[in-house]
């Protein structure tokens, strides 16, 4: 496998639980040193859960962009270990996703790619030449979202294809996260929001819903981006300032803690001509806390949140306003909705069940690349 999300700590449980299935004789994924994202920050590699697979690091050309990085020495890894299948996870129109393929096709590898694009788009060369190459040549799709796996169709990939979301929740790591001493307060009714700060992720809308609620209660921003200054003006503006608190980035290992500190997590995402909200990870991670979720009906939130969470307009901070209250005032229906998190986590979103739905789609990936 080759994956730069992989170089988040907690993500790589899934590895952990792929190497233990039957039929995994060896698995090796490949990750660059770090990441920059979006020059915003830099993530560097964590090596937490590293048992059982082979972790190799190889550097990234042209880190930060999301559609032409590639990694130089690749050839060299692919020809040495030949595996029976290569996992490239990023996206059909991506430089890598190209890259990763066509190395799998000279030495006949079965190859498998992963999408997350849910809005249709007729894509300017090169990309449209990688795309319709690795539609050609990979043997299987993974798709984040119903959205997604129907554009792949639409575009004529007619291999095996399957929609999993790109990682699993742990469990135990949430329900067993210590919670740090500096940020709980327990007294105080948190709400919590996680990711890039960014237009399209609707923090103004939530800065604006907080300011109409009743009651005592603090909003945790945790993440940076470059909305965090127009986010300080808006708060001060509304006489919130004082309430609404900027933590920063916080690492894969260390988010269970700060999670479970919270009493509410929203994801107010905004559709955009270019951009909807893909999945959410933050909503699983949420729910496997033990934390009530609350989001916007923006791309896949809906799906994913189910019957275990509430559901707004976005960009409506009325009707957010009203979730939230809601959810102060009422604690026998946060009981509710943690109860129904916890179950939709262990129904859908375990890393267990992750991994073994990717090694069926290997599998099946597999079969197919014999019939051809």
């Amino acid at each position: 496998m080759l994956s730069k999300s992989l170089m988040r700590g907690s993500y790589q449980r899934k590895l952990e639980e792929m190497a233990k299935l039957p039929g995994v004789e060896q698995l090796t994924v490949i990750v660059p040193p770090f990441w920059r994202e979006k020059k915003v920050e830099i993530i560097q590699l964590e090596k937490t859960f590293v048992r059982g697979y082979d972790l190799i690091v190889e550097p990234m050309a042209f880190n930060g962009s999301y559609h032409l990085h590639f990694y130089p020495g690749l050839a060299k890894w692919v020809k040495r270990l030949k595996p029976d299948i290569f996992h490239v996870d990023e996206e059909s129109f991506n430089l890598a996703t190209f890259q990763g393929i066509r190395l799998a096709h000279q030495l006949n590898i079965a190859s498998v790619f992963y999408n997350y694009a849910n809005i249709f788009r007729d894509y300017p060369q090169p990309f449209r030449y990688f795309e319709k190459y690795n539609f050609k040549h990979g043997q299987g799709a993974f798709a984040c979202n119903q959205e997604a796996a129907d554009i792949l169709r639409r575009k004529g990939f007619a291999h095996p294809l399957d929609i999993v979301p790109q990682f699993g929740v742990d469990p135990d790591l949430f329900q067993n996260a210590e919670l740090p001493p500096a940020f709980a307060q327990p007294n105080l009714f948190t709400i919590g929001f996680a990711g890039r700060l960014i237009e399209e992720k609707g923090l103004e809308s939530l800065v604006a819903a907080v300011s109409q609620l009743r009651g005592e209660w603090r909003l945790v921003l945790i993440g940076a981006g470059p909305l965090k200054e127009r986010l300080q003006a808006q708060a001060v503006q509304l006489g919130v300032e004082s309430k609404v608190e900027f933590v920063g980035p916080i690492t894969s290992t260390l988010i269970p803690g700060y999670f479970k500190a919270l009493n509410v997590l929203v994801l107010p995402s905004l559709t955009r001509a270019n951009w909807k909200e893909q999945f959410g990870r933050v909503l699983p991670d949420a729910m496997a806390a033990g934390v009530p979720v609350v989001g916007s009906n923006s791309g896949e939130i809906p799906n994913v949140i189910g019957d275990a969470g509430l559901i707004f307009p976005e960009g409506n901070a009325a009707a957010l306003a009203e979730c939230l209250q809601k959810l102060m005032d009422d604690a026998g229906l946060r009981q509710i909705l943690i109860e129904r998190g916890y179950e939709r986590v262990q129904e859908h979103f375990t890393q267990t069940q992750i991994a073994a739905r990717h090694l069926a789609l290997y599998q099946k990936a597999l079969i197919y690349s014999h019939e051809l």
